[in-house]
């Protein structure tokens, strides 16, 4: 087992001793600071780990350069005597093998003949000596005359018997190398010896030539080694920082000092999962065993999912593991990223108290983050039921398993609480659907002793730890609060809602998975919830009750019924805004002489001022079409009042003017199959043909209404019978989305699609074809046109003659009886007789009388005269005067009404 200093039972480190600094000043030009010469010497002294790595370096250069120049000298003299025997052998058994030299050997003279030839054949091929000599070894040639007839020095034996002698011999000339071949005859017999030799010298003088070059590339290559190994050594005293070995010694024994005086873990793992190292904290941590080094991981007693993270090697960050009673937040990376050995690296550190205190870090946040939600999610809508909703949809499951809200019921309608009133469930959430507590919408009445009772009586919140233990609780019901105690909730925070004085309801939280009973810092953070959300409740609730207030005045303001009439049939829809109460209106006015006024308005924005001032302009019309005017004029009137009403609340309270308010005014006569229609800012009409076709009439646009400075022009339409003119606000046709054009397109396909359709059916077409809910009021109105014929009109030119009254009588006696109206005859003759009397008698011809049947009996005379008829009551006295007074009693309505020309005076009479 390996002992690293610091461990207990292990011998301790030694003292690092004084640092550096401390030992004197360091020499100039050494060390890392110091010149180049510094580092020189510093490495050729040795006396640092870069000096003597230098040293060694050029040590073994040297010995490299020494052991190559060996191996050439020796690959030198073996080529040597290599190339000595080739070269003597080849020269030997070329003259051996030459014409003429068996013979000459049988001569008397042999030397005579071959000793020439042998001295030219030696000095043509460069050896020594080529010498012929007999089987006995006398010699016949030799370099050195004196030296023939003499004995031949060497092995000839091996050659007599026909073989090839080869030898090193040290002669006379110095170290050589002989041959020694045969020569044969003809027949194959061994008749004399041929010998030729040469000195290694001769032959191994280009070698030793290379040597000197070999010797220089030596001493360059050993100045260049020495050069890199001096800079190595240079990097390596700056990366030392001019530490020596002991120096390096201490510093190992203090790092291993710091590793087990660490406060972390550390475990080196090797290949195979054997533990290496394990510091102090690593044995702590992990109550490893003393002889836990060079032992496997899985071997060390520690718990299944641990051992096997650290046998693994895998990648590991902030693992928290359970070891014994302590949370181990570990870290491992391998070793062998980056070519390293294999194993792992492995980090421990003690985490039960950081996460002690980041759980509780962790409670807080969330509460905060509770918090900030509450205020931005809670009163997104300004609808009460919906932000309870919102409260209890936002505390499950986060703070509670279950919420409720319970409301007053005059809170849900925008009123203020009446405190002793039944309170109504206005949300619920859960973590689960079966809860049996009380589902939303009904209404509880809390007894006295309950924790919501005490809540509203006295505005503070009530904690309930344990509902079982909590008679008061269980006394609201008992049947079903044993049911919720089954269910598993058991602990209550009870929160009233409150807003300034008022206390709205309460919020009731509900705890059944969780254990633990709510706590008093549970209940704070309960307080402020509800705090935030009572104020949205509350301003929800107000806005609904001015909401509803708006709403009814709208309603109040726009026509509950359309009035009888026979000329058109009408249907007609009104949208509300999303938000908010508009200014959208529409009227349907019958008029004199069956005719009927169609009336479509906005004023622009929303709110009680936008609902009040439609109000009024409603008001308006409905006044000035009673005087019967024609649209551009009718206009104009309404134009003066909005003006007037801008100047008077401006000038009153600084109000805002009415410059988005517009008008369509059109009247449609039956008998005449004409409308008349001016606008005033206003979208034009679409007109629907009986044949399908649809168009938007040129009606000539007029300012808006409170500008003035611009009359209103008309425009009159021919409308055949079952025409329909389908007058709308711009809600219809315009919104944030889309232009006026792309709405008119859209109205334009509706409207195609119905052919035939009635005025019901072509509403219903409209708003199904709206791409979604408008953002803006819509008011629609859809009128098919009805045609009063000849059969049921008649009319009479009168002379300005008072005896033409009698044929007038006669002549509406007999149309009567023709529509079988002669219960009528009486009462009609009178009305004429006194209206044709007053045209005669104080108006200007010609004169006219029509009769009309529609739904009443309308009876008209007219004249060229502008002046109006007065009613009056005539004394007792007077002789006259009582005309029109008998016209009034016996008519159910009558009236004047004028024309381009003149006047006409109209009375109706109800039909029996």
């Amino acid at each position: 087992m390996v002992r690293l200093p610091g461990r207990p039972g292990t011998r301790p480190p030694r003292p690092f001793g004084p640092p550096r600094a401390a030992q004197g000043p360091r020499p100039q030009g050494s060390g890392t600071n110091g010149g180049r010469p510094g580092v020189l010497r510093s490495a050729v002294t040795g006396r640092s780990v870069a000096g003597q790595v230098f040293i060694l370096q050029v040590v073994i250069v040297l010995l490299l350069i020494v052991a190559a120049v060996v191996a050439q000298v020796l690959q030198v003299r073996h080529d040597t005597d290599r190339e000595a025997e080739n070269r003597s052998l080849a020269v030997a058994e070329t003259f051996a093998h030459s014409p003429g030299i068996a013979a000459a050997l049988r001569l008397p003279d042999p030397t005579a003949v071959l000793q020439p030839r042998a001295e030219a054949a030696r000095k043509a091929t460069g050896v020594d000596f080529i010498v012929v000599m007999n089987t006995d070894g006398i010699r016949y040639t030799h370099p050195n005359p004196d030296r023939i007839g003499k004995k031949f020095v060497g092995t000839i034996a091996p050659a007599v018997a026909g073989g090839t002698v080869t030898e090193h011999v040290s002669g006379t000339i110095g170290p050589l190398v002989q041959v020694v071949v045969p020569v044969q005859d003809a027949g194959g017999k061994v008749v004399g010896l041929v010998s030729a030799g040469i000195t290694t010298t001769h032959v191994g003088g280009a070698a030793a030539q290379q040597l000197p070059l070999l010797l220089a590339a030596a001493a360059v290559a050993l100045a260049l080694a020495t050069a890199g190994t001096a800079l190595v050594s240079r990097r390596l005293l700056r990366q030392t920082h001019g530490l020596g070995p002991y120096e390096m010694t201490r510093m190992y024994e203090h790092h291993d000092a710091v590793l087990h005086a660490v406060r972390e873990g550390v475990l080196i793992v090797g290949d195979g999962g054997r533990l290496l190292l394990a510091n102090d904290e690593a044995h702590r941590l992990l109550d490893l065993p003393e002889d836990a080094e060079q032992r496997t991981v899985l071997e060390l007693g520690l718990d299944d999912e641990t051992a096997a993270l650290l046998a693994s090697g895998r990648v590991a960050t902030d693992e928290v593991h359970l070891v014994g009673d302590r949370l181990v937040a570990i870290n491992q990376r391998p070793t062998d990223l980056r070519g390293g050995p294999a194993g792992s690296v492995t980090t421990l550190r003690d985490s039960t108290e950081l996460r002690a205190l980041s759980g509780r870090a962790e409670v807080a946040r969330e509460r905060l983050n509770m918090l900030y939600d509450a205020g931005v999610g809670i009163g997104t809508s300004l609808d009460v039921s919906r932000t309870a909703e919102e409260l209890a949809k936002l505390v499950v499951p986060r703070f509670a398993d279950f919420a409720t809200v319970d409301l007053f019921d005059a809170v849900l309608h925008g009123e203020e609480p009446r405190p002793g009133t039944a309170l109504r469930r206005a949300a619920c959430a859960g973590t689960r659907e079966d809860c049996p507590l009380y589902p939303v919408g009904e209404r509880i009445r809390f007894v006295a002793t309950s924790p919501q009772a005490r809540s509203l009586t006295t505005g503070q919140s009530v904690l309930v730890p344990r509902l079982r233990d909590a008679p008061g609780w269980r006394a609201q019901d008992l049947e079903r609060t044993d049911q919720v105690l089954a269910f598993g909730i058991h602990s209550l925070i009870t929160v009233p809602l409150r807003a300034g004085s008022l206390v709205l309801g309460v919020a009731n939280f509900w705890r059944s998975e969780k254990p633990q009973p709510f706590d008093a810092e549970e209940l704070t953070l309960a307080d402020e919830l509800v705090a935030r959300a009572a104020v949205s409740i509350d301003n929800a609730r107000r806005y609904t009750r001015e909401h509803s207030m708006a709403v009814t005045l709208q309603r109040s303001l726009l026509p509950r019924s359309l009035p009888e009439q026979g000329a058109l049939e009408i249907a007609y829809r009104y949208l509300p805004a999303q938000a908010g109460v508009g200014g959208d209106w529409f009227d349907v006015l019958p008029l004199s002489g069956a005719r009927v006024a169609l009336v479509v308005g906005d004023v622009v924005g929303h709110g009680l001022h936008a609902a009040a001032t439609m109000g009024r302009l409603r008001t308006a019309v409905h006044n000035f079409s009673a005087l019967d005017l024609p649209p551009d004029e009718l206009l104009g009137l309404l134009d003066e009042l909005v003006g007037r009403i801008d100047q008077q609340e401006t000038a009153a309270d600084g109000a805002a003017a009415i410059t988005g308010a517009t008008c369509l005014y059109a009247v449609y006569d039956p008998v005449a199959r004409v409308c008349t229609v001016a606008r005033a800012g206003h979208p034009p009409p679409a007109l629907v043909h009986s044949d399908g076709r649809v168009e938007f009439p040129e009606v000539p646009a007029g300012p808006p209404l409170g500008l003035g400075g611009l009359p209103f022009e008309t425009a009159e339409l021919e409308l055949a019978q079952d025409s329909r003119l389908v007058l709308y606000t711009d809600g219809l046709v315009e919104d944030r989305e889309r232009d006026i054009d792309a709405g008119l397109d859209m109205l334009s396909d509706a409207l195609r699609g119905t052919p035939g359709a009635s005025p019901e059916e072509t509403c219903r077409a409209v708003l199904d074809h709206l791409p979604g809910r408008p953002s803006d009021d819509v008011a629609l109105i859809v009128a098919r046109t009805r045609v009063l014929g000849p059969d049921r009109v008649a009319e009479w030119q009168v002379p300005s003659d008072p005896a033409a009254v009698s044929e007038v009588r006669a002549a509406v006696t007999r149309q009567l009886a023709d529509w079988n109206l002669e219960e009528l005859d009486f009462t009609t003759e009178l009305i004429l007789s006194e209206l044709v009397t007053n045209a005669i008698r104080y108006g200007r011809g010609p004169i006219g009388v029509r009769l009309l049947r529609d739904r009443t009996l309308i009876c008209e005379v007219s004249d060229r005269s502008t002046t109006s008829p007065h009613l009056r009551y005539a004394a007792s006295t007077d002789e006259g005067g009582r005309g029109l007074f008998l016209v009034a009693q016996l008519a159910e309505r009558w009236g004047t009404r004028y024309t381009p020309n003149g006047k006409i005076i109209w009375a109706e009479q109800p039909l029996p």
